[in-house]
Formats: structure tokens, C-alpha cells, sequence
């Protein structure tokens, strides 16, 4: 992931859930040229996206809780804590925080309902 991506306030992952991961993966690779890495993340299949060999965001099948939709992931120093702003000023937590591979993440709702994932690196 690029370093500018790492600094609090900044988009620093885009993330599909799709119906058609194989759709997804010929139709986002042919339009915009995106290099595709499998793995397995918590038991679940993920593929990381790549553009010119730099991570950008990944693709994973859509579920009951998390219909089809783009999701990004905005950098933040400490995901608990601002998990507790959000709260706070009116939003709510849609997936508690955790833990995952390369950092810890939380996804909110705003008060008008949009929902946002939050991520903090680790190392």
C-alpha cells in the first residue's frame, strides 16, 4: 500500500462484495487493468487488487449482512477510538472493531446512514 494512503483522513482501500466474484474479476480487470492476487482472509475468499503492482482494494462475495457494494476504507490512528466518536456524534457501529490481516478495522453508519469502513495499520 502506498505511504501517502497511511495518513489519518485519508481513502486507503476500496472493497467490492459482489454476487459474481468471477464476473467481477474479468469486468474490473479488462476495464481498468487491475493486476489480481487470491488469498484467503479469516477463512473467507479475497482477492486483492492491484494497480501497477500497488495494492488498492480487494473483492469478496457478498452476503446476507453485506449486500453487493463498492466500500472504502478511510485511515484512522486508532479505530476504538474514533469507533467511540462516531457513536458519539450520532452514528453506530455496523461491525465492531477487529482485527485483520495488516491493521485493525471497524465499519459505522453515519447518522444519515452511509456506512464506512475505518482502518488502522498496524507496523
Amino acid at each position: 500500500m502506498l505511504e501517502e494512503l497511511k495518513q489519518p483522513g485519508r481513502f486507503c482501500w476500496n472493497e467490492l462484495m459482489t454476487s459474481d466474484v468471477a464476473g467481477a474479476k474479468k469486468f474490473y480487470g479488462e476495464l481498468f487493468g487491475w493486476q489480481m492476487e487470491e488469498s484467503t482472509c479469516g477463512g473467507v475468499d479475497y482477492i486483492t487488487l492491484k494497480a501497477n503492482g500497488d495494492e488498492i482494494g480487494g473483492i469478496t462475495a457478498a452476503t446476507d449482512e453485506m449486500p453487493p457494494m463498492w466500500g472504502g476504507y478511510v485511515t484512522v490512528s486508532d479505530v476504538d477510538a474514533s469507533a467511540a466518536k462516531a457513536v458519539a456524534m450520532g452514528g453506530s457501529i455496523c461491525v465492531p472493531a477487529q482485527d485483520i490481516p495488516d491493521g485493525r478495522f471497524c465499519m459505522i453508519k453515519d447518522p444519515q446512514g452511509a456506512m464506512l469502513s475505518l482502518f488502522s495499520h498496524s507496523g
